[in-house]
C-alpha cells in the first residue's frame, strides 16, 4: 500500500489520534501523518470532516472517514488479512464496542473533568469516579482477554486501543492532581497491561511522553483561558 493513498489529519496530542494510528500500525499500513496546528484548522481538515470540523480524519484513496471509533474499525475491515481489531464473535464484537463506547461517553470525560472541578470536594468526587470506572475496566479487562494479555485476547483489539489511547493523558492527571489513579492494589491486572500495551510495536512510537504531554496541556489551558 503506497504512502501517499492513506492520510492522517491530526494531532500529536491528541488521544483519538492515536487510535487511528494505533490501528494502521496493527495492520501494518503506511500512512502519511498531517499534523494539524493548535488553534487552527487546515482547508482539508474543514473539507474532510464538514460536520464536525475535527480530527482525526483518516483519508483513504481520496475519500475521508471521520470519528476516532469508526476509523480504527474501518481500518479493520478494509485491511482484514492483517491482525484482527474487532473480534469474530458477533457477542464479543458487540462487548468490545459496548466499552470503547463506555469509555468515550462515560469514563473519560470524568478523567478530564478533574482538571475543571470547581472546588475540592468536586474535584475528589470527580477522582472517585474515575476511579471507580478503572475498577469496572479492570473487571472488564478480566472477563474480555480470559487470561489472555489484551483485552483482545493474544492481541491489542477495540477496547485495548480505546482505553490505551488515553494512558498519557492518565499520567498526566495523576501528576499534576498528585492522585494515583491507575493502582496495582486495585486494578492490578491494568497496571500490567497498561506496561505491556506501551511497550507494543505498534503504540510506543505515537505514545507520547507524559513530560512533553504535561506541557503541552498547560499549553492548553493558557489557550482556552477566557481573556483577561
Amino acid at each position: 500500500m503506497a504512502k501517499g493513498n492513506v492520510k492522517v489529519l491530526g494531532a500529536w496530542p491528541s488521544p483519538f489520534v492515536m487510535r487511528a494510528r494505533i490501528a494502521l500500525n496493527i495492520k501494518s499500513v503506511e500512512y502519511e501523518f498531517l499534523e494539524e496546528k493548535l488553534g487552527s484548522k487546515s482547508e482539508l481538515l474543514l473539507k474532510s470532516n464538514p460536520i464536525h470540523k475535527k480530527i482525526p480524519v483518516l483519508i483513504h484513496n481520496d475519500k475521508p472517514v471521520c470519528e476516532s471509533l469508526v476509523i480504527v474499525q474501518y481500518i479493520d475491515e478494509v485491511w482484514s488479512s492483517a491482525p484482527s481489531i474487532l473480534p469474530a464473535d458477533p457477542h464479543d464484537r458487540a462487548t468490545a464496542r459496548f466499552w470503547a463506547a463506555y469509555v468515550d461517553e462515560k469514563w473519560f470525560p470524568t478523567m478530564r473533568s478533574i482538571a475543571t472541578a470547581e472546588g475540592e470536594e468536586a474535584r475528589k468526587a470527580a477522582i472517585q469516579q474515575v476511579i471507580e470506572g478503572i475498577v469496572l475496566l479492570e473487571d472488564a479487562y478480566s472477563k474480555c482477554s480470559q487470561g489472555k494479555p489484551f483485552f483482545g485476547g493474544n492481541q491489542i483489539g477495540l477496547v485495548d486501543i480505546a482505553v490505551g489511547c488515553f494512558l498519557g493523558w492518565l499520567r498526566v492527571t495523576e501528576k499534576t492532581s498528585q492522585v494515583k489513579l491507575l493502582d496495582e492494589a486495585k486494578t492490578p491486572g491494568l497496571v500490567k497491561w497498561a506496561e505491556r500495551f506501551c511497550a507494543h510495536v505498534a503504540v510506543k512510537d505515537v505514545m507520547p511522553d507524559t513530560d512533553k504531554l504535561a506541557e503541552f496541556a498547560k499549553l492548553l489551558a493558557k489557550f482556552k483561558a477566557p481573556p483577561k
